[in-house]
């Protein structure tokens, strides 16, 4: 049930679409909006029927970052402590987007800036519509990438182009940002919530379990020793294979039909 008009939500197939909802604004965040979508990733760590998450922008934008509206200078008054914004607002909800065992897939509709380009960048699979284009914006306003923007950038694009993207504040369009490996793929327009939507039905439909283990691995390589990867795919392997998604997955082969998953 949506709570705020924020950011809209409808659970259907396993499936909770996340649609930001300030269109008039690029969906860019106020405090409003932050907490609904915290709530609402909340949700989907919370309730079994939750399988799979998709979000998305309404209008023409996916995100434009913060709302600067309510960080006019020319209001007067002590200068805004950013720190306490990312620590309040954005960074518990990276860290939920992060943590959660499910998949998370954005469907990124238009230009995705800032804030906006870095909580899409957080999620497990990313689809764009061709026209899209993602802005490291920061630079034109005397900020550093923040909502784990340095971090993705990095491990994704590796040094040079991230720096170049976070100092030039230059729009990467959605083509190259795939040709790059930044997402996933990008597609038309006319295809892009089709598309996306067909992909988190499967995945929700998948054995979730396993893939919020593999979500977990995949995650952790990047600190892991070669060792202590191989000790927690083994650790990790073993869960799964005593799952009774397994199970099923096996004797549907062998029976030669489609296999009814259980995320247990």
């Amino acid at each position: 049930m949506t709570t705020s008009e924020t950011v809209l939500s409808c659970l259907e197939a396993g499936v909770l679409r996340l649609t930001l909802n300030r269109p008039d604004k690029l969906n860019s965040f106020n405090e409003e909006m932050h907490l609904a979508l915290r709530a609402e990733i909340q949700r989907a760590h919370d309730d079994a029927v939750v399988r799979a998450v998709l979000l998305t922008g309404a209008g023409r934008g996916f995100c434009a970052g913060q709302d600067l509206g309510d960080r006019d200078p020319r209001k007067g008054g002590p200068a805004p402590d950013l720190g306490h914004t990312l620590e309040t607002f954005y960074n518990p909800t990276l860290r939920l987007i992060r943590q959660l065992e499910k998949p998370v897939i954005c469907a990124v509709n238009g230009v995705a800036a800032g804030a906006g380009a870095n909580i899409a960048l957080a999620c497990d699979i990313v689809l764009a519509a061709k026209s899209a284009k993602f802005i490291q914006a920061f630079a034109k306003i005397g900020l550093i990438p923040d909502a784990g923007g340095t971090w993705s950038l990095a491990r994704i694009l590796g040094e040079p182009r991230a720096k170049a993207l976070a100092l030039t504040a230059e729009p990467l369009m959605a083509e190259k940002a795939a040709d790059w490996g930044l997402i996933w793929k990008a597609v038309d327009d006319a295809d892009l919530m089709a598309e996306a939507t067909k992909l988190a039905e499967s995945m929700a439909a998948g054995p979730t379990l396993g893939l919020g283990l593999t979500k977990r691995l995949i995650q952790s390589a990047a600190t892991n020793s070669l060792d202590a990867q191989l000790d927690m795919e083994r650790d990790l392997q073993q869960q799964a294979g005593r799952s009774a998604d397994y199970a099923e997955g096996v004797t549907a082969f062998l029976e030669k039909r489609l296999a009814r998953f259980t995320g247990k």
